[in-house]
Formats: C-alpha cells, sequence, structure tokens
C-alpha cells in the first residue's frame, strides 16, 4: 500500500488543479468577462506556487537534498517535471488570453497599441504620461557607480538598453542598461479618449505607454530596446519561535527579509534584447532559477481589475447573486433568542455574512454579555467584526481575541489588526509558538438568570466580509452545552497553560483530530466487515496527507464505500483494483470557489455531520490549531447532508479524477445538475426533508 506508485504528487496535483481553472477561462460557456477572472486566477495562483512551493524545493536542491518524497520523487526529479508542465500551461494561459482578447473586442473593448491610436488621441495620451505618469518614474541606471537595484518581487519592471548619442557611431561605444519599475500606484490599463456617444472602449497597458516615451527619462542617449521583466522571490518565512523573546517584532523582521528572498523565477518579455538578458542572469544568478519568455503582457493578474470596471457589461458577466439574511434570524428580535432554541446552519455566498458580523455586533451592546472570544486568521479590510472587538473592549467587556499573524501573505494586516486591538483594550495572544492558529470560531458568554450560557459560532471560512462573497463556505451559531464547554477550553488553552481537554464534541489538531478521523473511519471499517452499511463522505480542500491516504486505502479494501470532494490538491489515487475501487474523488471548479469543510460518516441513515477548518494536509493535521464540531441537531445535518449530495451529482462543473492522475469531466444522462447554482435555491437545500434524489 505505501509503494510510490500508490500516490500522486502533491505539487503535479497542484498543477492539474491550476489547469482546471485554465479550462474554465477557456470554456465558451463562462460568461467572457468570467473567463477573464480565471486567467487572473491561474497567474495568482502559479505566482504563490512559485514563491512558495518551488522556492522550498530549490532550496532543498540547494541544500544537496537528494531523497525521494513519498511520492517518489527528489527534489531534482521533480522541479524538472513541474517546469516542463508549467511552461506547457503558461503557452496555453497566453493562448487563451489572445483569444480573449480578440473576442472582447467584438463586444467593444479594445486594449491596443500607441501606435494604432490616431493622431488625436497620441496628442492627448502623451499629454497623460507627461502630466500623470512622468513624474512618477525613476529611472536606475546601472554602472560602476550605480550597483544593480532591489527589485520587488512580483513587481513589473522595464529593462532599457542605451546607447550614449555622442558615441552612437563610434566603434568603441558600448550600450548602457537602466531599470525603470512600472509604477504600482497607478492603474494598469489606462482609457483612452474616444468620441463624445461611442460605445466603444480602448485601452492602454500602462507599460507601453511608458516604453513609448521612455526615451524623455534618458536625454543624451537613443534607446536601443525596452522590455518588460518581472522576477518572483522565495515568500516563504523562516521563522526562530522559540528562540523570538517577541514573535510579534520576529515576523516584522522576516517581512522586511522577503523583499530580499532568492529569485524563484524570471519572466521576460519575449525578443528581450541580448545586453538586458545577460545582465539579469548576471545579478540574479541564474543557475537554478525558473525561465519563462513570454508572448505576452507579464503578469495576467491585472485582468481581474481590469474587467471589473467596465461599464454597461453585465450581459458578459455571471449573473449577480444576492446573499439573503436567514430566514432563522429574519423576524427573530434578536439573535440569541433563536440560539437558545435551535442551531442554525447558513451557507455563503447565498446567505449573507452579515449573520456573522450581526451576532458580534449584538454580543458587544449587549449588557449581559460578560465576554467574547474570538480566533481571526485573515481578515478584511475595514472589518465590521474588528470595530465591533474593540467597542466590546471599550464597553468593558472582557473581548479576548486570538490573532494569527503567520497567516502567509496577511501577515502585516493581522500585524496592524492586532495593534488596534490592544489599544481598544482587546486581549491579544499572537497564536502559539510552533503552530499556526486555523481554527475559525466565536464564543459569547452572557448572564442568564443565575447561570452563564454560552453561545457560539463555529465556521469552515475566514473571518472575512470580502472573501464570504466569493467563497462557499458553511458556519454554525450554537448553544449547545456541550460545544459551550469544549468552546471555553479550546481558549483556555490557546491562551495559557491549560493542559490538553479531553473533548466532549470537538476533534483539535494538532493533537486529537487526527485520531478522532481514524476513529471514525475504523468504525466504519468494522460496519462493512460486518456486513451493515458502511459509508464516508467527505468535503476539503485538499488531501495530501499519507497515512489519512492509507487509512482510506485501508477502508476502501474493507467496503466501505468514500466519496471525496476535494477540489484541490489530491495525493489519493482512485479507482485501483484491490486498493481504492469503493472511492471517487470529485472537484468543482466554478465561479465560487469552494471552500467548506464537511465530514459525513455513516451509512443507512444513521450519518454523523462535522463542519471543519482542517484540510487532511499534514500541515493542517501536525503543524496548525484547527477544530472539527459535530453538528447536533437533525435540521443542520440534513442540510449539510444535501448540499453534500448536490456536489455529488454535479454533472456540469465537476471533474473526476482518474487512477491516472488526470481530470475527467463528470457525464449523466440525467438533466444537467449545477451544484453552485442549484444551492442558490436555499428552499431546496434547507428543506428538512429527505436528501436531494
Amino acid at each position: 500500500m505505501t509503494s510510490a506508485k500508490n500516490y500522486i504528487n502533491r505539487d503535479l496535483s497542484w498543477l492539474e488543479f491550476n489547469r482546471r481553472v485554465l479550462e474554465e477561462a477557456e470554456d465558451p460557456g463562462t460568461p467572457l468577462l468570467e473567463r477573464f477572472q480565471f486567467l487572473s486566477i491561474v497567474q495568482s495562483n502559479l505566482d504563490e506556487f512559485m514563491s512558495v512551493r518551488v522556492a522550498g524545493l530549490q532550496a532543498q536542491s540547494r541544500a544537496g537534498y537528494t531523497k525521494t518524497d513519498f511520492t517518489g520523487y527528489t527534489p531534482q526529479g521533480l522541479i524538472k517535471r513541474l517546469m516542463k508542465r508549467t511552461t506547457r500551461m503558461v503557452r496555453e494561459q497566453y493562448r487563451s488570453y489572445r483569444e480573449l482578447i480578440r473576442i472582447l473586442g467584438k463586444e467593444g473593448v479594445m486594449l491596443s497599441t500607441f501606435r494604432d491610436l490616431n493622431e488625436e488621441q497620441k496628442t492627448l495620451m502623451t499629454k497623460y504620461f507627461q502630466q500623470i505618469i512622468y513624474p512618477v518614474l525613476t529611472p536606475m541606471a546601472v554602472d560602476q557607480s550605480r550597483p544593480f537595484p532591489l527589485l520587488h518581487s512580483k513587481g513589473l519592471y522595464l529593462a532599457v538598453v542605451l546607447q550614449q548619442d555622442d558615441l552612437r557611431n563610434d566603434s568603441d561605444s558600448r550600450s548602457f542598461c537602466a531599470i525603470v519599475q512600472v509604477p504600482t500606484i497607478l492603474t494598469r490599463t489606462v482609457l483612452v479618449p474616444g468620441r463624445k456617444g461611442s460605445r466603444k472602449f480602448t485601452y492602454l497597458l500602462l507599460e507601453d505607454l511608458i516604453k513609448e516615451h521612455i526615451g524623455l527619462l534618458f536625454s543624451g542617449y537613443t534607446v536601443e530596446a525596452v522590455h518588460a521583466f518581472r522576477v518572483t522571490r522565495n515568500s516563504d518565512l523562516t521563522l526562530n519561535e522559540e528562540g523570538s523573546e517577541d514573535l510579534l517584532q520576529e515576523i516584522e523582521k522576516e517581512l522586511r527579509r522577503r523583499r530580499r528572498g532568492l529569485p524563484v523565477r524570471l519572466e521576460v518579455e519575449k525578443g528581450i534584447h541580448p545586453h538586458a538578458m545577460e545582465l539579469l542572469q548576471d545579478e540574479l544568478e541564474m543557475e537554478d532559477v525558473v525561465f519563462d519568455e513570454i508572448d505576452g503582457p507579464l503578469d495576467l493578474a491585472f485582468l481581474s481589475k481590469f474587467v471589473s470596471m467596465l461599464p454597461n457589461y453585465d450581459h458578459l458577466r455571471y449573473s449577480k447573486v444576492d446573499p439573503i439574511y436567514p430566514d432563522e434570524f429574519e423576524e427573530a428580535e434578536d439573535m440569541l433568542s433563536v440560539l437558545r432554541e435551535k442551531d442554525v446552519l447558513v451557507y455563503h455566498p447565498y446567505e449573507s455574512f452579515e449573520v456573522v458580523n450581526d451576532f458580534i455586533l449584538e454580543a458587544a451592546a449587549d449588557v449581559d454579555v460578560l465576554a467574547i472570544k474570538m480566533t481571526l486568521y485573515r481578515v478584511s479590510v475595514n472589518s465590521v467584526l474588528v470595530q465591533a472587538l474593540a467597542s466590546a473592549a471599550e464597553s468593558g467587556k472582557q473581548v479576548t481575541v486570538v490573532v494569527e499573524i503567520k497567516a502567509r501573505f496577511d501577515e502585516a494586516r493581522n500585524i496592524a489588526w492586532a495593534r488596534q486591538l490592544e489599544k481598544a483594550g482587546c486581549h491579544v495572544v499572537y497564536g502559539l509558538v510552533g503552530l499556526k492558529t486555523h481554527a475559525k470560531i466565536t464564543l459569547v458568554v452572557r448572564r442568564e438568570a443565575d447561570t452563564l450560557r454560552r453561545y457560539v459560532h463555529v465556521g469552515t471560512g475566514n473571518y472575512n466580509e470580502n472573501t464570504a462573497k466569493l467563497y462557499t463556505d458553511v458556519g454554525l451559531f450554537t448553544s449547545h452545552p456541550d460545544i459551550g464547554a469544549d468552546a471555553t477550553a479550546l481558549f483556555n488553552e490557546m491562551t495559557g497553560y491549560s493542559t490538553p481537554h479531553q473533548w466532549s464534541s470537538f476533534a483539535v489538531a494538532p493533537i486529537g483530530l487526527k485520531p478522532k478521523l481514524f476513529e471514525l473511519i475504523d468504525r466504519e471499517i468494522e460496519h462493512a466487515i460486518a456486513g451493515r452499511p458502511a459509508k464516508i463522505i467527505a468535503k476539503m480542500n485538499s488531501l495530501s496527507n499519507q497515512s489519512m491516504i492509507d487509512k482510506l486505502y485501508e477502508a476502501s479494501q474493507a467496503g466501505v464505500k468514500i466519496d471525496l470532494i476535494v477540489r484541490g490538491v489530491c495525493c489519493l489515487r482512485p479507482g485501483v483494483i484491490g486498493l481504492s475501487d469503493n472511492i471517487r474523488v470529485i472537484s468543482i471548479v466554478d465561479r465560487f470557489l469552494e471552500h467548506a469543510r464537511i465530514l459525513a460518516v455513516g451509512g443507512g441513515g444513521e450519518e454523523e455531520l462535522f463542519i471543519s477548518s482542517a484540510d487532511w494536509m499534514t500541515r493542517n493535521l501536525s503543524r496548525r490549531v484547527e477544530l472539527m464540531c459535530p453538528v447536533k441537531d437533525p435540521g443542520p445535518r440534513q442540510m449539510l447532508m444535501n448540499l453534500l449530495q448536490m456536489n455529488l451529482q454535479d454533472n456540469v462543473k465537476a471533474r473526476e479524477l482518474q487512477s491516472s492522475g488526470s481530470y475527467v469531466r463528470v457525464t449523466s444522462p440525467h438533466a444537467p445538475l449545477r451544484s453552485q447554482f442549484e444551492a442558490a435555491d436555499i428552499p431546496l437545500w434547507k428543506s428538512i426533508a429527505s436528501a436531494i434524489e
């Protein structure tokens, strides 16, 4: 069972996921402007993959590490295979870009070049350059007295090759090189003034406008060539948590170091001048740097902002989803009175995240609420939740916030929130040494008559109003005494010196979650061996932990029927005769990012339902504080089963993982069922009737 051929490599599986995203950009059935959005996501995904995963492999390779992982790859061999596939993907990405730009032109939106403008437009664009762009630009010469500048990771730059005018015809003349950063403070696309009343829009890329006028920055020199380039650096933080006296200061120091991380990837515009290329190779020490020559604009992530600002093009977008306020709370005078009667399950983005904000706001304003405790992993700008917590602390309530300042790429923002909360009087805990706090939970303690009652919200997604509009996540509101007691114990462990708790409801990583999952799977194995119904349905973002995969293989061999809904990385190889022939794996990539983690264990209508913050990856199970919470009330349990059934029956956007490691679209003789569109029919999955047929 532990043979390398029985597993799919994590990084190769990730590339397959990004390919599925790219397929959405290539799908003619996807609205045009949404296809641009998917192209932008492909770029952003690839940037993070390079700056974290590939960077780690390069570091292992440089250190001479040659051991194979459990999928049979050495770092050196895996890098070669990844780069071969990535190069193919980038070529396909830009073929799709050119096709989409052509189609967009037919809709009256042109991404043009300066030379294609008429004379009046050229004059106006030159004036715009002189007044708006030119004052912001800084030419950086590279010579003996001026060293090569520090290039920011993922910044867009122009390499300018020059010759001095009075030496151009001299046989000893040589080329000079300078670097110009394309300013991030200005929008990447510039609208060209058109005729009054025209329904057509023409845009220029900022770097093209700068290229056309680059000579104004170098008087006395002639521009030989100017080409764009971009460097991606290692962005993973290396923290000495145990040796650090102040974790906050240590992370701030590492954020400064990140700007100088080793180069991982260099992207250059096709046809770059040899002198500029030689300079970049020398300065970046490109022995093991990934190199891509790009036939098109560098960094297609700009497309997301570009298409989102186009006016009057809603017919080229998905129909808007207006989140509704959950019926359970709509007519109630206050939320807590509802939770004294029953648990409430909400599903974002179809149900509004405002319900989470209101839960905290109501608690902050309630004179009988004594304490609010909450975990924050990724928070939106101008978060209502942060303001509500600060208000609660200022009114005298005990407010405790566990802020995870090691959340990758959100470190600086979380540090700012933490300081704001501290100033308001909140008790702020900066995570735990050696662990990331990834659990999503809020505890409200309220005085009622002669006792205290605890109200809890547990979610699968971050407390972030913005991503709650883009991700599918579930959240549970409850006042169940066992869950409240476990929530109290969990916060005591995160903020104090409490010994590990004997959980009555929760399973908590890094100590208890994996054993609990194994216990549940073993129970199904026993049922299958005894001839009783045995079934597991698990929905998550990623599955890569070897021992979890082996346990699922064991269950499959025992006859347990297993359905896995895994959006991204999946290292399990399904459908292998005698090993995993009882396991089916599907992935759904659609307009919203599938982000919920749900587990259903048991067959014959006796299922146990859980929601969780954790994927089944090694980092989640052993290096993070993660939470899995049972859903106890029959209503929410059936709702979760309905959602899982909708996913499993999706035959429009679902793709099934083959034993070869490739994915194929699910086909079915039944009527088309697109789970994300079906979920918009809230009464359908919120009905307490039997699961969807």
